[in-house]
């Protein structure tokens, strides 16, 4: 079955090339908007000889980092703080679910007058949406966890961080490591997005000025890294949640 599903995944990727190697050498699309797969990995050449890219994609992930810890954090403590008891779950977690449903994007403005446009702002925003799945995610978990469990610990005369220990933490970690998974991404492409936005550098400023001056193989190598970088990503995130998930 895994074999099967990379050969469905490498022949998408098959074709989504040769349809643009197609598309491009027919010229049915002007090269301003699409242009030669070779053109954009000249491009991609130039940026990392240049050291643009590098510096850019630095910037980056250390506003990502510095979000996503603070979205972990904060998330993990608060959700931990209201799973344990059913009166803060039924009163806190549909709060925190309307919230997260709202398009906070809306308020990135207000994160710019605050923060100003520098990586301040990035940080906030991209750490108050992550914030949302890691917290939901630990109040589901550790919520979840089987009341006779909790009994059984206790009558056993298990201490505080022996019940956390052996029975909330494998109970709820599945579900919190999904949270963490849905949060790193969110916090990525909230970093990315607000740069592109408001920014002054970075990977999301770096396309967004790429495409104001009209550069289409720069911009195209842009997200292209970006593309890579999400799909490397994801199949270690993933690879680590199935880990911890057969523990």
């Amino acid at each position: 079955m895994t074999r099967r599903a990379s050969a469905i995944q490498a022949a998408v990727i098959a074709l989504f090339f040769g349809a643009w190697i197609a598309i491009t050498e027919l010229h049915l699309v002007n090269p301003l908007f699409l242009p030669r797969p070779l053109a954009v990995w000249a491009a991609m050449l130039r940026l990392v000889s240049s050291g643009a890219l590098w510096s850019a994609a630095a910037l980056t992930t250390l506003t990502v980092a510095e979000a996503y810890v603070i979205a972990v954090v904060a998330g993990i403590a608060a959700g931990f703080f209201i799973g344990r008891s059913r009166r803060l779950t039924l009163a806190y977690e549909p709060l925190l679910s309307g919230i997260f449903a709202i398009p906070i994007v809306l308020f990135f403005p207000l994160f710019t007058v605050f923060f100003g446009i520098g990586p301040a702002s990035k940080v906030a925003f991209g750490a108050t949406i992550a914030f949302f799945p890691v917290a939901l995610n630990t109040i589901a978990g550790f919520g979840g966890v089987d009341p006779l469990l909790l009994r059984s610990a206790r009558s056993l005369g298990a201490s505080r961080w022996q019940t956390f220990r052996h029975v909330y933490l494998p109970g709820a970690l599945p579900v919190v490591v999904t949270g963490l998974r849905i949060a790193f991404f969110l916090c990525f492409a909230s970093v990315l997005g607000g740069e592109t936005l408001s920014s002054a550098a970075g990977v999301g400023y770096s396309i967004a000025h790429a495409a104001e001056l009209l550069e289409g193989a720069q911009m195209y190598a842009w997200i292209v890294f970006v593309l890579t970088t999400t799909a490397i990503l994801n199949l270690a995130v993933s690879a680590l949640e199935a880990r911890v998930a057969r523990r």
